[in-house]
């Protein structure tokens, strides 16, 4: 069914349509530029040819309207340009085999593939003002420059030093310094001179003071003719760079303009030696195009797990340097995307203008200043400008979210102080002491009927019990109480000696009741220990009587 529709089509086709003209092209360079002009929507010389012989006073269908605008206007010819002439050229590709004789289709397929590479080789390929090879080899020059003029400059300091020390200071700038040196030779002829179109009137002036007071050497003739040589050399090499310098920026505008007007001529010659080329730079993303030149530094990073670089190169661009550090890494991030995107249309584009590369930095120069003004906006208050006024809670941290535990309250009941500690013993004892009173009233009485020998063994246990509860209570004391204690039984025993010698036993005993009593409210374990022989006393006599 497919191969009887397909015969039926190019009947048709054959029919509709006739082949009145072929013209073939001499060679792969000839098809070339005809087809690039066709691309262009211009006209070459074998097409103008070929249409005046065959197509006067016709009516041409074109698949391009622009091109059929310039045939009308070169060769004043009518061409026709809608949908159903591209419908008609679609179905003349189909069956281009058919309609031109000799050729096979296994012949077109190998035609038209190199055909199309040639043309996309041409269209990525640069013109001869767009060689970016003699960009690296100025910008690889001009670096080395820059380090033999530092090295010849160091050299005419430190060997006219010798004569004339004070004047590294007096004159900073290498270039002036050689220039001043050539045109003085010996510091006595600094007074004769004139220095006004090297030096400005107060180094003038103070270089004159200086050569009348030098504490240099001596320097023979000889020698200031080397000295002088050398200067030559550095003026030479500072006029050479300098003229280096012009030529690297205007290749740079010519080949990579919209790379030029982001990074400037210096930073983006670098980047495109660093790549290889333009076009090596090119197919390369935003992310490596940001550490480019800080590959040591990466791979440091990675090798011992630590932060990777934020930038490489790009770190010397203006808009790096004009960003905060805490914002400099954000800024070259933004300023690589932008880069690679100004070097893909550098390499592959056809526009020749900087246009595309100037909008970018004013974006980036516009996000700088939000960056950096929504720093200070928090800073001062919300991200807006106003302050942000909330209510005060002392158990919120100033910036968090989260509640802290409520602060403690100061506790004074919690202080261990000496006077203190001893008062609210002292409460204590008054409180047992009544207590204990009660106890020997209720005691008292039953003490008087007579006592069998299993009722004493059970009181005797009942008093150790109540003597070791008391001692383990009032054991948790404090040292000042225990010392007290001991005074306190000193002071008892001599009055107890005293008071035998003089005989009176009855006082005695009724002395020792009222101390006791006042001393128990004080200490409980003194009146419990006191107690203890008082009964025993009593139980004796008692015994006695019966």
């Amino acid at each position: 069914m497919l191969a009887s529709n397909h015969n039926l089509v190019i009947q048709y086709l054959l029919q509709v349509v006739k082949l009145k003209a072929f013209s073939k092209f001499e060679n792969t360079s000839e098809a070339l530029e005809a087809v690039t002009k066709l691309l262009d929507s211009s006209l070459s010389k074998g097409l103008r040819k070929f249409l005046r012989s065959h197509c006067d006073g016709e009516t041409l269908a074109v698949a391009d309207s622009k091109l059929g605008n310039a045939i009308k206007d070169k060769l004043k010819i009518e061409c026709v340009h809608n949908n159903a002439v591209m419908e008609l050229m679609r179905g003349l590709r189909s069956q281009l085999t058919e309609l031109i004789s000799g050729l096979a289709t296994q012949d077109l397929a190998p035609m038209s593939l190199g055909l199309s590479h040639s043309l996309s080789r041409y269209k990525l390929k640069f013109s001869p003002d767009k060689v970016d090879t003699m960009i690296i080899q100025a910008i690889g020059l001009l670096d080395d420059l820059d380090k033999e003029l530092n090295t010849y400059a160091m050299r005419v300091r430190e060997w006219y030093g010798w004569h004339f020390p004070e004047l590294a200071k007096i004159i900073q700038d290498n270039i002036l310094y050689a220039k001043a040196v050539k045109l003085m030779g010996s510091r006595d002829n600094a007074i004769k001179l004139d220095f006004s179109e090297i030096l400005p009137e107060e180094i003038e002036t103070e270089l004159k003071e200086a050569a009348m007071i030098s504490m240099g050497t001596e320097v023979s003739d000889v020698d200031l003719m080397n000295i002088k040589d050398l200067c030559d050399q550095v003026l030479s090499l500072s006029e050479y760079r300098a003229q280096l310098y012009d030529y690297l920026k205007s290749r740079m505008n010519t080949i990579a303009p919209n790379l030029t007007a982001l990074v400037g001529e210096l930073v983006g010659a670098r980047l495109i030696a660093h790549g290889g080329s333009l076009l090596n730079l090119a197919k390369q993303p935003g992310s490596t195009v940001q550490i480019l030149g800080a590959e040591k530094a990466l791979f440091r990073a990675l090798k011992t797990k630590h932060a990777t670089p934020k930038y490489g190169l790009l770190f010397h661009a203006s808009l790096v340097g004009q960003a905060s550090s805490k914002m400099k890494g954000k800024i070259s991030r933004s300023l690589a995307a932008k880069a690679a995107l100004a070097i893909r249309y550098d390499a592959l584009g056809e526009g020749q203008d900087n246009s595309m590369g100037l909008e970018n930095r004013l974006k980036l120069e516009a996000r700088l200043r939000n960056l950096e003004g929504r720093e200070l906006g928090r800073s001062a208050g919300s991200a807006k400008g106003k302050p942000k006024i909330e209510a005060y809670d002392k158990d919120r941290k100033k910036g968090a979210g989260a509640l802290l535990a409520a602060a403690k309250t100061y506790n004074p009941s919690a202080d261990s102080i000496l006077g203190q500690t001893l008062s609210s013993n002292a409460g204590t004892d008054e409180e047992m002491v009544p207590r204990q009173q009660k106890t020997d009233q209720a005691e008292e009485p039953a003490e008087e009927a007579p006592v069998t020998g299993e009722k004493k063994k059970e009181k005797k246990k009942k008093k150790k019990a109540s003597e070791e509860a008391a001692l383990m209570t009032n054991g948790n004391g404090s040292a000042a109480q225990l010392e007290a204690e001991e005074s306190v039984k000193k002071e008892k025993k001599k009055k107890r000696k005293d008071r035998a010698e003089n005989g009176d036993e009855q006082n005695d005993k009724k002395d020792v009741d009222v101390g006791e009593k006042k001393k128990k409210r004080k200490h409980g374990e003194q009146d419990e220990e006191t107690e203890m022989p008082n009964k025993k006393d009593k139980k004796k006599k008692k015994k006695s009587k019966d």
